[in-house]
């Protein structure tokens, strides 16, 4: 055991998040996704909601300032409505984000969400069941 580390972030994610550098992206997919498809490396969080593990994981993972938006969504079908959990994700990220580097969502629709997530370095199924939970951060320098 470590201190002061969540437990819901598991070492396989602790070992991801340290082997990843500037620029690399990690996607915390909802329940929904067909993230062993799109997966480069894979990694579940069963039961875990992506809220959660969003703030367990930026208390370490610095978002990208060099880049116009650190973080994309998968963008809702036109008949769909925003999704309620962007909200909490917004406040999770401005109250976890100390470089100030969050301003807005980037939004990346659906199919091409499917195909940014093959080049991400890695995904993790949460057990989220919202529609449009699927969020990509960028990781930035210390």
């Amino acid at each position: 055991m470590l201190r002061n580390i969540p437990p819901i972030l598991s070492p396989e994610l602790l070992k991801i998040m340290r082997e990843m550098g500037h620029g690399d992206v990690l996607i915390l997919a909802d329940a929904n996704f067909p993230a062993a498809t799109c997966a480069k490396r894979l990694i579940r969080a069963d039961g875990i909601e992506a809220t959660d593990l969003l703030d367990a994981v930026l208390r370490f993972f610095p978002l990208d300032v060099y880049v116009q938006n650190p973080v994309s969504l998968m963008k809702p079908a036109p008949q769909d409505p925003t999704p309620t959990i962007w909200r909490k994700y917004a406040e999770i990220i401005r109250d976890r984000d100390e470089e100030k580097a969050f301003s807005d969502f980037e939004l990346i629709e659906r199919m091409a969400f499917y195909e940014f997530a093959k080049d991400a370095f890695a995904v993790v199924q949460t057990g989220t069941t919202a529609k449009y939970a699927n969020i990509c951060i960028k990781k930035g320098v210390l």
